[in-house]
């Protein structure tokens, strides 16, 4: 009898001892870097991470999600008016309506380890004005020190976002002014106890 009363309490002290501990996202020391592009060349920025927070169990990533400020939007390859215009257009209903969606947001669905060195295939939702799309890409992730460093290239194709604005996918006859479908996010986390 007494072992039956044992092996529960010892399930329970297992699972206890294994819980999965939240890091929180720390937003000064986390970006995201964008890259569009274009016939004519690309355009580069940043947009700030809003919050966020990643899943640690046994000595590896099993979850998270962030949100992004879209208010936030940067252009670091112009300066000036030009960077203004560009940035103002982006912020605009032409692109992702800022106004009306200040947040988009990513949450893991699956993080796969793909080796004992901290690579993942990471799979997750992706939210833009409302709609969301599943993404899959590949992630490096570490721990140390209670700090979570987690640094990943998601592509994204804006037209599953209703973001059409010089896409040929919406548009013929664009010629050099096209504005590919496809863009870049270097998400850089780091995110702690």
């Amino acid at each position: 009898m007494k072992k039956l009363l044992f092996l529960p309490l010892l399930a329970v002290l297992t699972m206890a001892a294994h819980a999965p501990v939240a890091y929180n996202v720390d937003v000064k020391s986390s970006v995201i870097v964008w890259t569009g592009y274009k016939v004519t060349g690309k355009h580069t920025g940043t947009v700030k991470v809003k919050n966020g927070n990643l899943t640690w169990d046994n000595g590896q990533l099993i979850g998270g999600s962030f949100e992004i400020d879209m208010n936030s939007i940067t252009c670091t390859d112009l300066e000036g008016e030009y960077a203004g215009k560009l940035v103002g257009h982006l912020k605009s209903d032409d692109f992702f309506g800022v106004e009306k969606h200040p947040v988009a947001k990513f949450v893991i669905t699956k993080a796969i380890p793909q080796d004992t060195k901290g690579n993942y295939k990471i799979v997750g939702n992706l939210t833009i004005k409302e709609k969301t799309k599943e993404l899959k890409f590949q992630a490096a992730v570490s721990e140390s020190n209670n700090t979570i460093n987690a640094s990943g290239k998601i592509t994204v194709d804006r037209s599953d976002f209703d973001v059409k604005f010089g896409s040929g996918s919406f548009f013929d006859n664009l010629g050099d002014k096209t504005i590919y479908d496809e863009f870049d996010l270097q998400v850089s986390l780091v995110a702690k106890k």
